[in-house]
């Protein structure tokens, strides 16, 4: 740069000498001369370096020779060739790299489709082409919902909720079922991994499919033995103490077994995917007050039990038989689990959508509360043979209150009791035309007080 600028300097100088020992004329020309040689040799080096690009082929990995300029151009074109040896370094590391991704990504079991922010297809592999019925080199910018077109996954990607995948069946080719997930990574690109679970669903079909089928072909039998039992106590045979005692112990092993065949049953259906849930305005407060009442049946006036109605005029949308079962184990649960003179309360709108049940019973140790909704489950075996439990309660309460879209928290402390927490969703809340009550609060043996 030093160079240029001395250059133009000593030209000035020399114009200005030739101006002042000669004549103006004599300097105006020499200067414009030189000028003019500048502007041409700036223009010359233009030119070349115009086709020294034009030769330059982006799909090669070789450059074209470089000029040989003297001056500014000169140092220019050096520059120039040192940035596009590294850009064409970068360039076959960068080749190289996406090349490994792209095999790699072949080989994957999965299908992957990269899409940008908008929700448009950038890339795929081959195995989510086969998934989704997508052909990389025709539908590169079209958006994902062109293609995928299923509700679940519109509603799904509209969500913003990826935390978990979402199940469609694929059969614009073939009848596959496809676990979904979006992950998203980047400046809000998101990846969209597919995998076919065919063979898992089929097989999970299948298990349901035996489970009801044993649990129905167990039920008459079962049926036809806790009969026989009963006559058989009702007309008095017991010629010994071992006789009675025998019978008792078969009576109550035949209807804990009859128990766990309706409970499997119920479950079955409720696994269901054909089994659509039936909706209707339930009336909490009949509910919670019948839920009282079988209680107070179950307790015998062994505890002391509260019903507590904030909300009494706002009622759930939902299947009332369900909900009752679902909300039923927990309030029977209490009564099991709660020794004698134990205090129990139910309690619902102390939060708008919030049901819960508390009791003052054994309590559960912190490392069994996440898996109290597994089937067959048991903290103490022992004690649930006592209880009578069947180890299905809450598997049945979970897959309820999943398919009104409510959850379900636990808190216990071993020793002081437990409390199980409902929350229904605030689009399945109906509020009724009544008045607001005051708060009521409902013990054994006491009834509702009728409305003003």
């Amino acid at each position: 740069m030093g160079h240029r600028f001395l250059g133009i300097l000593l030209l000035i100088i020399v114009s200005v000498l030739l101006g002042l020992f000669f004549d103006e004329t004599a300097a105006l020309i020499f200067l414009s001369s030189m000028l003019l040689i500048m502007v041409a040799y700036h223009i010359v080096s233009l030119a070349t370096l115009d086709r020294w690009l034009q030769r330059y082929d982006p799909a090669s990995s070789a450059m074209a020779p470089v000029p040989n300029n003297f001056g500014a151009w000169g140092d220019v074109f050096v520059r120039l060739t040192r940035y596009m040896r590294r850009y064409y370094r970068n360039r076959q590391s960068l080749s190289r790299a996406l090349e490994r991704l792209q095999r790699a990504t072949s080989a994957m079991p999965d299908g992957i489709v990269i899409l940008d922010k908008i929700d448009r297809i950038e890339w795929c592999n081959p195995v989510a082409e086969q998934h989704l019925g997508l052909d990389l080199k025709m539908d590169i910018g079209q958006h994902i919902t062109h293609l995928v077109r299923q509700v679940q996954f519109v509603e799904y990607l509209s969500s913003g909720d990826f935390s978990k995948p979402v199940i469609i069946k694929q059969s614009r080719y073939q009848a596959i079922m496809l676990s979904l997930q979006l992950v998203p990574y980047g400046d809000e690109e998101k990846l969209l991994i597919s995998r076919d679970i065919t063979r898992f669903e089929k097989m999970e079909i299948m298990r349901r499919d035996f489970i009801a089928n044993v649990s129905h072909e167990l039920r008459t039998p079962l049926t036809v033995v806790n009969g026989f039992l009963e006559m058989l106590q009702d007309n008095g045979v017991k010629d010994s103490d071992m006789e009675k005692h025998a019978l008792g112990l078969m009576s109550q092993q035949s209807r804990r077994m009859q128990r766990l065949v309706e409970d499997l049953l119920t479950l079955s259906r409720l696994e269901n995917g054909q089994n659509i849930l039936r909706e209707e305005e339930v009336d909490m407060k009949e509910l919670l007050l019948n839920l009282l009442h079988e209680a107070q049946s179950l307790s015998a006036k062994r505890h002391t039990i509260t019903l507590q109605l904030k909300e009494d005029n706002m009622n759930v949308l939902g299947s009332g038989d369900e909900l009752r079962s679902a909300l039923g184990n927990l309030v029977s649960n209490a009564v099991r689990y709660t020794p004698n003179g134990g205090d129990i309360v139910l309690s619902w709108g102390e939060e708008k959508g919030l049901f819960y049940v508390r009791d003052s019973g054994i309590g559960i140790e912190p490392q069994h509360i996440p898996r109290l909704t597994e089937r067959f489950y048991r903290i103490d075996r022992s004690r649930s043979r006592e209880t009578g439990g069947t180890g299905l309660g809450l598997a049945i309460v979970k897959h309820i209150l999943n398919r009104h879209q409510a959850r379900m928290d636990i808190i216990s402390e071993l020793g002081k009791g437990s409390t199980f927490k409902v929350w229904f969703p605030l689009k399945r809340l109906q509020s009724t035309i009544q008045n607001k009550v005051p708060d009521v609060q409902l013990e054994q043996g006491q009834s509702m007080p009728p409305q003003q």
